[in-house]
């Protein structure tokens, strides 16, 4: 019974944590309020702050619920929250949680590698709508903490999707073995690219279960030894053609997608829900991955983004993100540097049937 007891009294706190965090106009009218508020977020949230630190912190955290309040005042599609990351700048945000530095690991490495073919460039017809959540090809949003390492979690994300796809068996893998060994050209915690990520995985023989190598978060010795374990196996990548958000949309009908985007705006750190059609600019510099699309009841498309910042970020880790803007490059950049895993089969138990599809393109 105590134990059962424990469990709930989890799962109750994890359940407001994902909620977010409320206020009332009357916490705004006065600095004592506010002080009084930031106090109550530093409690929700379990945030540590030295008491030299408090004054900075506060002042940040006053201009950050001040934005928040008055963008969720406007008549916008989406909705923002004070998160855990409401005392902190935007470029203090960007530092911790979107250095992964894509655009300059890009021009470090030249040009794309894998394939050169685009497997589903002849698709015609794709679905309305596809969310491999539903479809059971997408494990529990996870946490890359302060380390610069979304690369990692985003080549994951795309392997264990296409691996539940080929073998009907849905396993949460190692990113820290990616940060760990995948060193050559990748940097662990100070960022990295998905398709070295993935030529890793293949050249490697696979990539280990988060179970066998646990996810520290930080840089740490590659531990061969437990590539022992199991391992799931890719026989490559492919790159999705850039700047096509149709081909994009093919591709994820299929399977999800390692995607990299510009998460650097303040309306992208306090993303609460809805779709997000807020000002981001095209200086990739976070990966994640795109795992569906849709659109809501006002007819706005979207794509379905799996973050790796917690279930307490956006909407329980996601963020609907505008598809279909007249940018070529995409939302956020999102088509830019788009690329998946290959794994070879005879079958897929997910593919659409015929009456379930309609011509988007």
């Amino acid at each position: 019974m105590k134990k059962l007891l424990l469990i709930f009294l989890s799962s109750f706190l994890i359940l407001q944590t994902v909620r977010g965090f409320d206020y009332h106009d009357k916490e705004l009218e006065s600095e004592e309020s506010l002080s009084k508020l930031y106090e109550r977020w530093r409690s929700h949230h379990s945030v540590p702050r030295s008491l030299h630190e408090r004054e900075k912190r506060f002042n940040v955290f006053r201009h950050n619920v001040m934005h928040v309040h008055k963008t969720n005042k406007k008549n916008k599609p989406y909705k923002l929250k004070l998160n855990k990351f409401a005392d902190l700048t935007v470029h203090e945000f960007k530092n911790a949680y979107t250095g992964s530095n894509i655009k300059h690991h890009r021009m470090l490495q030249g040009l794309k590698r894998g394939s050169k073919r685009f497997m589903y460039e002849n698709s015609t017809r794709v679905p309305s709508s596809v969310d491999w959540r539903e479809k059971g090809a997408v494990t529990e949003v996870k946490n890359q903490g302060q380390c610069g390492s979304c690369w990692a979690f985003s080549t994951v994300a795309a392997v264990e999707g296409i691996n539940k796809i080929k073998t009907n068996k849905l396993v949460s893998l190692s990113e820290q073995e990616l940060v760990d060994c995948d060193t050559y050209q990748n940097e662990g915690c100070n960022g990295g690219l998905m398709e070295i990520a993935f030529e890793f995985i293949k050249k490697n023989g696979g990539i280990t279960t988060e179970d066998n190598y646990p996810y520290e978060g930080i840089d740490g010795k590659c531990d061969a030894s437990k590539d022992n374990g199991e391992v799931v196996t890719i026989d490559g990548h492919e790159n999705v053609p850039e700047n096509d958000e149709d081909a994009l949309l093919k591709a994820v009908a299929n399977q999800p997608v390692s995607v990299a985007i510009d998460a650097g705006s303040s309306n992208f750190q306090f993303y609460s829900e809805g779709v997000f059609t807020g000002y981001c600019g095209t200086e990739l510099n976070h990966g994640v991955a795109v795992v569906g699309y849709g659109s809501d009841s006002k007819g706005r498309k979207y794509w379905i983004v799996r973050n790796s910042w917690g279930p307490e970020w956006g909407e329980g880790g996601y963020i609907k993100l505008e598809r279909g803007i007249d940018d070529s490059e995409g939302r956020c950049g999102i088509a830019m540097e788009a690329s998946y895993p290959v794994k070879l089969s005879s079958s897929n138990p997910y593919a659409p049937e015929d009456d379930d599809v309609k011509d988007e393109l």
